[in-house]
């Protein structure tokens, strides 16, 4: 084999041995093949100049301004680049500002459209759990007497009612808050609302107490069982129980319901005691028990007054701030 180490465009002599085969060694005429070198041979590339692009390149991009554009064409900056980008950085914020418009008035809708149900549904809550066991079921069926059943059932009922006063706030709360979720909504009630709202309430609950403590020391003639005791009263010591602890809770989040959650519970509280003066009657209670009973009553009766006046007061007070804010850009 021959090498070819020469450079570009030059040939060199090639020379072809020729091999015999076996049965002609006896002839030993080496025939060699003379092939003709060129050396040295250069080809000269002359410079090919045309006007005209192939398919595959792509042509400038060239601008000619009208006469219309005059000297206005790109006059912000010297620079192209410079001048698209503060283009595009001045409509940037204008886009992102109409796509959070947007945003925030289908929040508003969707907002509104599940607010409206609320106003319905609260209250329809409160008048399932609470009003239609106690007025229509009647307590012969739940009622055998001053036992441990007797008790449960009563416990029972009380609590079907706690729970839709539970949801019925939490709706009140959804309902009190602003229209746009980003706002923060802080409602704190005053000191003086909080002292005097907490006296009344464990007021109420410490008089029946002491009745009943005297009644086992014999303070109070004839004694009343504890059982008879538990069924007149338990469910009202254990709700009041409750409603101190939901007040608590709504002061410390801030929550708009501490106004009405009073109301809520008080309500259902007369509801109660008129059931108490039922099941005294068929106990055969003492009449001390009867005249505490009747107090209770007479006791919330005011308290929930008092109640529905501050939430007057409150309407009031929140008009006159209204009023006395100068109007907004959006009004």
């Amino acid at each position: 084999m021959a090498s070819l180490a020469q450079p570009p465009f030059m040939m060199s002599a090639n020379i072809v041995r020729r091999v015999h085969p076996a049965m002609q060694k006896s002839v030993k005429t080496p025939n060699t093949i003379h092939m003709p070198t060129f050396s040295h041979s250069w080809i000269k590339l002359s410079p090919v100049c045309c006007t005209k692009l192939t398919r595959w390149e792509p042509s400038s991009a060239s601008y000619a301004p009208t006469e219309s554009a005059g000297d206005n064409f790109l006059n912000k900056t010297s620079n192209i680049f410079e001048t698209l980008s503060s283009i595009s950085n001045d409509e940037a914020p204008e886009t992102n500002s109409e796509t959070h418009t947007d945003a925030s008035n289908q929040t508003k809708t969707e907002f509104q459209v599940l607010k409206w149900p609320m106003w319905l549904l609260g209250p329809s809550v409160l008048l399932i759990t609470g009003m239609v066991p106690t007025l229509w079921l009647p307590l012969s069926s739940i009622f055998l007497g001053p036992n441990i059943a007797s008790l449960l059932s009563l416990v029972g009922l009380d609590c079907i009612y706690n729970l839709g006063a539970t949801l019925f706030l939490l709706m009140a709360d959804s309902c009190a808050r602003p229209k746009q979720p980003e706002q923060a909504c802080k409602s704190k009630p005053p000191f003086s609302y909080q002292f005097w709202n907490m006296v009344a309430t464990v007021s109420g609950f410490i008089v029946p107490l002491i009745m009943a403590f005297g009644s086992q020391k014999g303070f109070l003639q004839p004694q009343l069982p504890f059982i008879s005791f538990a069924v007149l009263l338990g469910p009202y010591l254990l709700l009041i129980s409750v409603q101190i602890l939901t007040e608590m809770l709504t002061w410390h989040w801030q929550s708009p319901v501490w106004l009405v959650t009073p109301v809520v519970y008080e309500s259902y509280r007369l509801l109660q005691l008129m059931r108490g003066l039922k099941l005294g009657t068929e106990l055969s209670a003492p009449a001390w028990m009867m005249h505490t009973i009747r107090g209770l009553v007479s006791w919330w009766v005011l308290i929930l007054g008092m109640q529905l006046m501050r939430v007057a007061w409150f309407a009031g007070f929140s008009a006159r701030t209204r009023k006395q804010e100068p109007p907004s850009a959006d009004d």
